[in-house]
């Protein structure tokens, strides 16, 4: 059975994607800051599913500890999901400057690094695939959300660029835009059910799609609908509109 990383692995998406992989018979390693608050999750994958699953503490802002803490798992991990991200208010980014750099390094600076290190070893071994969470947000930058936004679109054009170099070598690249899903980031906000999922939809869909090899996930396929409408407003109206 081959190992799987996922990183960020304590937030509600995540959980239900290790849940998933665990249950179709894959070994893990479970990365995030005080990872060891997952004991008893680690502990319930392993004797339901009959899996090894391992907990690495890892913090995705702390840039220079990442190829340290990536080279010490053995096995080697053949399959990246990163998971990890960080919203806040848009107005605390605008008053912030440090609200605004944790969301730049967690959603984006945070995400390429550790990306970079995996990508280079699947290079070389030309198996393996990499899964990254980016966001619908990062298709246009809007008012209410345009720092968070930004880094989520640095991302996805990471992602493409990174998929267009490795599918050449053999190796999977797909990004995931959720749309709304119902998360412990997202309890405070009033989501409409339609465009809205939960963890475990869209860990259903992320593992079908990484299967099929697909390039781009939108977990509920409207948001394709709804973010090709989005972009194709004239700027000149778009920034009158207060969203």
């Amino acid at each position: 059975m081959k190992y799987i990383l996922i990183v960020g692995a304590k937030s509600d998406i995540c959980m239900a994607l290790a849940e998933v992989y665990a249950k179709n018979n894959n070994n893990l390693y479970l990365a995030g800051r005080n990872i060891t608050e997952l004991e008893d999750f680690r502990r319930d994958l392993n004797i339901r599913y009959g899996v090894d699953v391992r907990l690495v503490e890892l913090d995705v802002t702390d840039f220079n500890s990442h190829k340290r803490i990536l080279s010490s798992l053995n096995p080697r991990p053949e399959g990246l999901v990163y998971c990890a991200g960080y919203m806040t208010d848009q107005k605390k980014c605008e008053e912030s400057w440090e609200e605004t750099l944790k969301t730049i390094n967690t959603n984006y600076t945070g995400a390429v690094s550790i990306t970079n290190i995996f990508a280079n070893e699947l290079e070389k071994t030309g198996k393996g695939f990499i899964i990254g969470i980016s966001s619908v947000a990062g298709e246009r930058g809007r008012m209410s959300n345009y720092i968070y936004g930004s880094s989520k679109a640095g991302f996805t054009a990471y992602l493409s660029g990174l998929r267009a170099r490795l599918h050449k070598k053999g190796v999977h690249v797909m990004t995931v835009k959720p749309g709304f899903v119902r998360t412990k980031m997202t309890k405070n906000l009033k989501l409409p059910p339609l465009l809205t999922a939960d963890p475990e939809e869209v860990a259903k869909a992320i593992y079908r799609s990484q299967q099929k090899k697909v390039d781009v996930l939108y977990v509920r396929g409207i948001w394709r609908f709804i973010m090709m409408i989005i972009k194709l407003i004239p700027e000149r109206l778009f920034k009158k509109l207060s969203i």
